[in-house]
């Protein structure tokens, strides 16, 4: 009798491997479900060595786009009928991206000789990462892996939108930033010297003004190149300590309490969390494992703290809503009491999805009206000290008689 190694993952998403003798594959899984157990991959060992692979290029980089567009055809093509190894073959052959080609004849190599699609693609976290994976594996255990990766092709596709548009709401006020930046350096290295040479050839007393910008004028023209010099090593300093975990909780921590910013942060990782979770809920993960694999992929550390202590909660026995009441600056009490709602009707995914959406247009407004007020805070602040330059170089000329006696 043949024995199948397995992988499976429990009510509370633990995963735990084994082996079992069996007299096929889907004895086995049978028997797996009996107990209440998550097949994850189940497959039959073997005496003999497999032969090895033919060594392959590593894929290169592959764009998300590129991902995006996969996952689309792929789920067309499964739900058109095709099985899924000619599926992989179909696509790799029609790749028109070296990388992408690469990368997908790699994941069609390994689900032809026995491996799951999840784990096939989750040798390439760049290109598929946790989130995608979990979906992956809990339509291929569920047997409706088609719907699983149409639902990830739609979630990608907004999460690529919602970031292009913050992204292009905060172009403007930096380019104004930048523009304000090269004028004042302009006017202090090449503008600001030739007036000092005037003035310094009629002598007398400059006005206070004047005699500061001037100061600031000769530090920047005799020592720039050390103060730019000791503004990188700065900018590397503070990225370091970024990088480090308690650093970035710290900044992430000081931009959620910056007025105006922090509101909007805050609001896209709760439009980014529930649109996760809903989808991987939808997807057929169970709770406790969407919500590590939520907690993992949603990109701010201090919500997923608050994420983490849900997931222990919920883990416990509390429901969802009541977990998350204790974080109320991601989680306001209206999103606690729908999602309480929603756990009792039995429709949290599908109102994830909708409070997501919701929250979704009321980003965007709220990004429009922080772009609104952004410019001609940037204008006034570039006016002021671009004005400031000027009439610094121009109380004098009031005074020249003065001066000249």
């Amino acid at each position: 009798m043949p024995t199948f190694a397995y992988t499976v993952l429990d009510r509370t998403g633990t995963r735990s491997s084994g082996s079992l003798a069996a007299e096929s594959r889907q004895a086995v899984v049978e028997g797996l479900l009996r107990q209440g157990l998550s097949p994850v991959s189940v497959e039959e060992l073997r005496a003999a060595q497999p032969r090895p692979a033919a060594p392959r290029r590593r894929p290169g980089r592959v764009s998300q786009a590129a991902v995006e567009a996969f996952t689309r055809e792929l789920a067309n093509l499964l739900a058109a009928g095709v099985p899924l190894s000619r599926a992989l073959h179909i696509l790799a052959r029609g790749a028109s991206q070296p990388a992408a080609r690469a990368l997908w004849a790699s994941v069609h190599d390994d689900v032809v000789s026995g491996m799951p699609l999840a784990d096939a693609m989750a040798k390439w976290p760049r290109s598929f990462p946790p989130v995608y994976t979990a979906m992956v594996r809990a339509g291929e255990t569920g047997g409706f892996l088609d719907v699983v990766l149409e639902q990830i092709a739609d979630f990608r596709a907004r999460e690529q939108d919602l970031k292009g548009r913050v992204k292009a709401a905060f172009v403007y006020p930096i380019v104004l930033a930048v523009l304000a930046g090269s004028v004042l350096v302009f006017l202090m290295i090449y503008f600001i010297p030739r007036f000092s040479a005037v003035f310094a050839e009629f002598g007398g007393s400059l006005p206070t003004l004047t005699r500061a910008v001037m100061a600031i004028s000769g530090l920047v023209s005799r020592h720039g190149l050390m103060m730019a010099l000791a503004l990188a090593v700065a900018v590397i300093a503070v990225r370091r300590v970024l990088a480090s975990e308690p650093g970035e909780r710290a900044f992430q921590r000081m931009i959620l309490r910056a007025p105006g910013i922090g509101n909007v942060i805050a609001r896209f990782a709760l439009v980014r969390f529930c649109r996760m979770l809903g989808t991987l809920l939808g997807a057929g993960v169970p709770m406790v494992a969407a919500l590590r694999v939520a907690r993992e992929a949603v990109g701010n550390q201090t919500l997923a703290d608050a994420v983490g202590r849900a997931t222990r909660e919920v883990q416990h026995g509390l429901p969802l809503a009541a977990s998350l009441a204790a974080s109320p600056e991601f989680f306001p009490p209206a999103v606690v009491e729908m999602v309480a709602v929603a756990e009792q009707s039995g429709r949290l995914d599908k109102e994830l999805v909708r409070l997501a959406g919701s929250y979704e247009s009321e980003l965007d407004r709220r990004l429009r009206m922080l772009v609104s007020l952004a410019e001609p805070v940037m204008l006034f602040i570039m006016a002021g000290l671009i004005g400031t330059v000027v009439i610094s170089m121009l109380l004098p000329v009031f005074t020249l008689q003065d001066l000249i006696h």
